[in-house]
């Protein structure tokens, strides 16, 4: 979430606020602020419909900005298909390169996981499901929010090719860092001044969507599992959720500082890299409690949760620097396996009680 909305508030930082010296802290402090505004009041309520009016949103912004690149191009319809099948970049499966990320198998099998944890286990997504009125609409919500990934998938695809493809014929230097190429074209004037309107819309909206359920999500977590607000009285509880939705905003400018000051080359990659560490337990705990009925000891939980990122990462230092393989995305399962190992070798004689439904 720091690393979705820290890609916003480097845009605006570099190409609306360049020439007015504002901070990079006061431009992340404003955009906390701003979700914080409009979550403390009324949390998840508030967050569905404006959620809903951000995603139409980006989607009207991703529409138009693609109609604009294809008229500069004076493509038909299918003239822009035929330029994008045949771009050397619309390669979609790679099978022969196991080193690289973009390995089919590599991407395929990690990314069930990497749906599984940061869609089905996340809070921040799930809850928008539970705030449904009955399981029949809860389930009909993830099977649209499910499929639609697909077509947005593709136009956003599409899109980088288009970018692709008038760099080219402009010869137009592109940045390094691939989440400044969007951001080059849509602020230097190349695509018209209108969609600098449509990309200034269509990235906050993006970020936001996800960054105030994040916020409320962790809001929620620490008041119930943390401080046990719900035995409280509800002035009590209010309180104390005010106190701790404050802190968590706190925390999330630390975080997107904190991004600035590393400077990753590219943000959408990281932001799944850190996926694959931090949920990685998550993923090992969730397979412990589904497919055992042992009890583990509760004490050590945390400390197999701290130590199996870190085995992950040495063994992925160690594997590149004397075999040159690079892992990718699977250091998720990597992670959850070291998670489940170290709970199954802390479990107890105890089995689980059975849940019935």
């Amino acid at each position: 979430t720091a690393a979705k909305l820290y890609l916003v508030c480097l845009i605006l930082y570099n190409y609306v606020f360049a020439g007015m010296n504002v901070p990079f802290w006061l431009i992340a402090f404003g955009a906390v602020a701003l979700v914080w505004l409009y979550t403390h009041k009324s949390g998840i309520k508030t967050i569905v419909w404006t959620d809903t009016l951000q995603t139409l949103c980006l989607i009207a912004a991703l529409v138009c900005i693609i109609y604009h690149i294809t008229g500069q191009l004076n493509m038909n319809f299918g003239q822009m298909m035929d330029a994008i099948r045949n771009h050397e970049h619309s390669t979609v499966f790679v099978f022969d390169d196991w080193i690289s990320r973009q390995n089919f198998f590599k991407q395929f099998i990690s990314g069930i996981f990497i749906v599984i944890v940061m869609t089905g286990l996340d809070q921040d997504m799930m809850q928008k499901n539970l705030s449904c009125r009955n399981l029949k609409e809860a389930q009909r919500n993830m099977y649209c929010y499910g499929f639609a990934f697909i077509p947005l998938n593709f136009l956003f695809l599409c899109l980088g090719i288009l970018l692709l493809i008038v760099a080219g014929q402009a010869n137009i230097a592109l940045s390094v860092a691939n989440d400044d190429i969007l951001p080059l074209f849509a602020t230097q004037g190349y695509l018209g001044q209108s969609v600098l309107i449509f990309f200034s819309i269509g990235i906050i909206a993006a970020s936001f969507s996800n960054s105030d359920s994040a916020l409320a999500s962790m809001t929620t977590a620490f008041c119930v599992d943390i401080l046990n607000t719900e035995k409280d009285s509800e002035s009590l509880a209010r309180r104390k959720r005010r106190k701790v939705h404050i802190a968590m905003s706190a925390i999330l400018i630390a975080c997107i500082c904190f991004f600035r000051l590393l400077n990753n080359q590219s943000l959408i990659d990281a932001i799944y890299v850190i996926a694959s560490y931090t949920y990685g337990p998550l993923l090992g705990m969730f397979g412990f409690g589904l497919f055992t009925k042992r009890s583990t000891r509760d004490n050590y939980v945390p400390y197999i949760a701290i130590i199996s990122p870190l085995v992950c990462y040495l063994i992925d230092r160690t594997v590149y620097t004397y075999t040159g393989y690079r892992f990718g995305y699977e250091l998720l399962m990597l992670n959850g396996m070291l998670t489940f190992t170290g709970l199954w070798c802390c479990k107890t004689k105890k089995s689980q009680n059975s849940i019935r439904y």
